[in-house]
């Protein structure tokens, strides 16, 4: 069962789903490239918790805080997929890294075995729960802002935000 609900930001509507044993599975800009199809809500049951945990998170991201992720995560995914968005999951608030250091990252962790910054760019794209699993912090080379799936403007003002309240702390 998969549970939806939808969130005002001021950067346009997000979409956040659930699973049934309570975890974050999905959180989109409602359009963006890979989002998920509409209708695709199960109807019944009593929504979990985690929803009205991402929006309260959602509220303090926008007003320009670092909130933690105190509620569980279940991103779907391939297994490099899944390592690639932990690494992601590790670019601290207001600092970005390039799709090449990702690929060098996963080269070091993999025993040297070589791997494409361009497959890690396929993984970024496809990351299910945008803005907790930061993948707009992945920047090309030489730090040019490009393949963020929410699209570029958005990339753009969610950076500036962010090295702004970081600039608070």
């Amino acid at each position: 069962m998969r549970y939806t609900a939808f969130y005002a930001s001021p950067m346009g509507k997000i979409g956040l789903s659930a699973d049934e044993h309570g975890a974050l599975t999905g959180l989109w800009f409602v359009g963006q490239k890979y989002a998920p199809l509409p209708g695709q809500n199960d109807e019944g049951g009593t929504p979990p918790p985690v929803l009205q945990k991402a929006a309260r998170w959602l509220d303090a991201y926008f007003a320009g805080e670092n909130p933690p992720i105190d509620f569980p995560l279940a991103p779907q995914g391939s297994a490099f997929q899944r390592e690639v968005w932990a690494l992601l999951q590790a670019i601290p608030y207001g600092k970005t890294v390039t799709y090449g250091q990702l690929a060098k990252q996963l080269q070091a962790r993999r025993g040297g075995a070589i791997v494409a910054a361009q497959a890690v760019g396929g993984a970024v794209g496809r990351n299910k729960i945008a803005l907790i699993i930061p993948c707009h912090r992945v920047v090309g080379a030489h730090g040019a802002l490009t393949g963020y799936a929410g699209g570029i403007a958005r990339k753009a003002q969610l950076l500036q935000m962010e090295q702004a309240g970081e600039a608070g702390v």
